[in-house]
């Protein structure tokens, strides 16, 4: 009898054992936006710290739809107290959520606790998540616009120089010297370009603006004093290209990277989360040498358009997050940041200057030869207009699309953009 009693009084000591475990370990709601290559790394960077932190803190990930229906579904379910613990999200985006009041600050403490600090980040990096000196998102990555060339098709043009890069990086006139290089040896597109989106053609735009010292908005005005007319001559130097054969026209998004994986276009401007398409063709065989650098300068200096892909975490309406499910929040945020060497091979670059000093990313190609654009990185106006599929990516880009195919004066156009601007 006693040995029974014994042995129930075991069991139900484990039973009781076991279920403080689980109930220590803490789960985490996730939400991203990210698919293809960069959402296979995400999911196995996910699994990585649930493996490392076993028993401790889980994330239960789901991943929506990318875009306006992502951000729709986080501020209703904010509203309700439904959104997750921590989600990515854009820091073009923030400014907007925090009008809205659909992100919590990032405290200092809360910086101190995930063992990061400000000078871990690139200065644009760390003042795109800032709003009124307050932080309300931690950056992930920088994912800018690039140039990729094909080598072989360079080289065979001769406008390959000695460090395997495309000649003429320097000025306007050299790179169009190239351009026109690889047009008279037969190439039919030197330049694709998604010439069919102007969402995306924003990115293109708004860089060679940057390029001029150029704004899109000065305190509350759009387009003030000669931010027109740098607006005008970046819209006029890529309509040039597009009458002079030289870009690709009316080329939507899949019909610009086919165009230049088939070797139809010799060089692409493109996002850096095409990198990992590029990489995974050329494993398998079925792709030319390649490379990426940083936009030529056509202007006056180096500016390239980047966003950032951050970690925010919704503010719960009725809903306070207890001390504990914060410190996991926060244990996610900073494991993912310190370990984000294998985002970086999606293309990104990782936001945490440690992880892109070391010896390891230095040695990644070609992310080692683009990233030190982010000294010359410009991000998006700090309005709540701005912001990925925001109003102001919506006004301008309907006008961008007819002007950069030849079809609308850049005069005109700034004119028409001004005045939806100003609409806004």
């Amino acid at each position: 009898m006693a040995r029974w009693y014994n042995v129930t009084k075991a069991a139900v000591l484990a039973t009781v054992l076991m279920a403080s475990a689980a109930k220590a370990e803490e789960t985490v709601v996730w939400w991203d936006f990210l698919s293809g290559g960069d959402g296979v790394r995400m999911k196995q960077m996910i699994a990585d710290f649930n493996a490392a932190h076993q028993g401790k803190v889980k994330i239960d990930a789901t991943t929506l739809e990318w875009g306006t229906p992502f951000y729709s579904k986080v501020q209703t379910s904010a509203a309700v107290g439904q959104a997750p613990d921590v989600m990515t999200y854009h820091a073009s985006r923030i400014p907007l959520a925090v009008k809205q009041g659909i992100l919590q600050e990032i405290t200092p403490a809360d910086w101190t606790a995930m063992g990061l600090k400000q000078d871990d980040y690139a200065a644009s990096t760390w003042d795109a998540v800032t709003v009124d000196g307050k932080q309300y998102a931690v950056p992930l990555d920088t994912h800018p616009i690039v140039l990729y060339y094909n080598k072989d098709i360079l080289a065979k043009a001769g406008v390959l120089d000695a460090n395997g890069k495309p000649k003429g990086l320097d000025s306007r006139q050299n790179f169009e010297a190239t351009l026109k290089a690889l047009k008279d040896s037969g190439v039919k597109f030197p330049l694709g370009s998604v010439t069919a989106d102007g969402n995306f053609m924003f990115r293109t735009v708004y860089s060679l603006m940057g390029q001029q010292g150029g704004e899109l908005m000065t305190g509350d005005e759009f387009l003030a004093g000669d931010n027109g007319k740098k607006l005008e001559n970046a819209l006029s130097v890529l309509q040039d290209w597009t009458k002079a054969g030289w870009q690709s026209t009316y080329t939507d998004y899949p019909a610009t990277v086919a165009l230049f994986t088939s070797g139809e276009a010799a060089m692409m401007i493109n996002g850096v989360w095409e990198v990992p398409t590029m990489t995974d063709l050329q494993k398998g065989g079925k792709l030319f040498q390649w490379g990426a650098v940083e936009l030529p300068v056509i202007f006056d200096k180096p500016s390239t358009y980047a966003d950032s892909h951050a970690f925010a975490i919704p503010a719960n309406k009725g809903k306070e997050m207890t001390a504990e499910k914060r410190a996991a929040v926060l244990e996610v945020i900073g494991w993912i940041s310190k370990n984000s060497l294998l985002w970086a091979t999606a293309g990104h670059i990782p936001a945490y200057g440690p992880v892109t000093a070391s010896a390891e990313y230095k040695a990644m190609e070609p992310n080692a030869t683009y990233s030190p654009l982010t000294a010359n990185m410009i991000f998006d106006p700090k309005t709540p207009l701005a912001g990925i599929a925001g109003p102001i990516f919506d006004v301008m880009s309907t006008h961008f699309v007819p002007t950069l195919n030849g079809e609308m004066e850049p005069a005109k156009a700034v004119e028409e953009i001004k005045i939806g601007l100003d609409d806004l």
